[in-house]
């Protein structure tokens, strides 16, 4: 199993039933843990490709995927599409994982260097992602007050840096329903981080729940190519929305690859509706040394007001209503518990749509 502290920006997606932040931790080893979990998992692979950064892919028929263990699924009928996707899709035919390789398809992920799977089987990453649960602090732009049935954003993609071993740093979408932070909460979440994240939600498919249908993609693996200052800048389109026919919640990456849903019925207060969309950064401050930590959001170098090339966006973020239409979020509002260590300024364009730069280094002259 590969390291779990690695440094590349790896896809991430979860499906929380209860508050994020407040389970209990098992005082034992996680990698003891990690390996109980896989072991029950027990999916014979019917293929492993080795990643260039380390990471192993398992490949295993789609029938015997880890979603099939949930007591809810053992009856379920795989959908193999969606029946419906959202009308209005904004126009991202110039900013979706941008390349300078003259119109070759660009590389998604690393693993794909190496090989690539038939249809009939998906990949499953099995690095795990380890979280610590204490000092979480945010950049984020956010919408409420409505009901929603999905969001879409286009995401930036760059490697920050994290300072201790138990930290992360992530840029993501949540689609929140049920109580604020408590334990009715329902989240889905999706982006990419960097760093350790121990599993107390649901992440990626090592936790049954998500059905995956596509082989083209391993959740938790890393993305490839990434930003780099002052250069060439990548950036990925993430897509979730509820299906109005079946009420699925599905999630889509780019324009090509439709990768699962979650099943409606997993959810309490998210069968209908959401109640909030939050797009943007969260890192984990451990205050090392009882300092402000090093690690960083977004690309960790520069503040929002740096702006394209230096500093990480959100574009193009949108809302799905109740008729399944893409709309821009009305009454966008912005938050940062320490605007000094990681900050968010929002705007809006004819070429971006609805958007924002955030993030930041964490500690710095005016952040000790």
């Amino acid at each position: 199993m590969a390291a779990a502290c690695g440094g590349l920006a790896r896809l991430l997606a979860m499906a929380a039933l209860c508050v994020l932040w407040a389970a209990l931790v098992d005082a034992r080893s996680p990698v003891a843990r990690v390996h109980r979990h896989l072991k029950r998992l027990n999916k014979p692979a019917v293929k492993s490709i080795e990643s260039p950064d380390g990471d192993i892919i398992d490949c295993v028929h789609i029938s015997h995927q880890p979603a099939f263990d949930h007591p809810l699924l053992k009856n379920h009928t795989l959908q193999l599409r969606p029946a419906y996707h959202p009308e209005g899709l904004y126009d991202d035919a110039k900013s979706s994982l941008a390349s300078d390789n003259g119109g070759e398809k660009p590389m998604l992920q690393l693993w794909h260097q190496n090989g690539r799977l038939k249809s009939t089987v998906i990949a499953i990453d099995t690095l795990v992602l380890l979280k610590c649960c204490c000092g979480i602090q945010h950049a984020i732009a956010y919408v409420e007050g409505d009901k929603y049935y999905g969001a879409k954003a286009t995401v930036n993609v760059w490697e920050p840096k994290i300072q201790q071993p138990n930290e992360f740093s992530l840029s993501q979408l949540w689609i929140l329903g049920g109580g604020s932070f408590g334990a009715d909460l329902n989240s889905i979440e999706a982006g990419w981080q960097s760093g350790a994240y121990q599993v107390t939600g649901c992440y990626n498919i090592l936790c049954s729940g998500f059905i995956q249908i596509n082989s083209e993609i391993a959740m938790g693996a890393s993305i490839f190519p990434i930003s780099n200052l002052a250069g060439s800048q990548y950036d990925i389109s993430i897509l979730i929305w509820k299906d109005p026919k079946e009420g699925n919640w599905w999630m889509q990456f780019g324009k090509e690859y439709v990768l699962g849903y979650w099943p409606s019925f997993l959810f309490s207060y998210r069968a209908d509706s959401a109640s909030m969309i939050e797009w943007g950064g969260e890192v984990v401050n451990s205050e090392p040394d009882a300092a402000h930590t090093l690690t960083q959001m977004g690309s960790g170098q520069k503040f929002p007001e740096e702006g394209f090339g230096k500093a990480c966006y959100f574009k193009n973020i949108q809302v799905v209503d109740i008729t399944n239409q893409l709309k821009a979020p009305k009454g966008v509002g912005t938050f940062t518990e320490q605007s000094n260590g990681y900050d968010v300024q929002n705007g809006n364009n004819g070429d971006w749509g609805t958007y924002f730069y955030y993030g930041g280094p964490g500690k710095n002259s005016n952040c000790p």
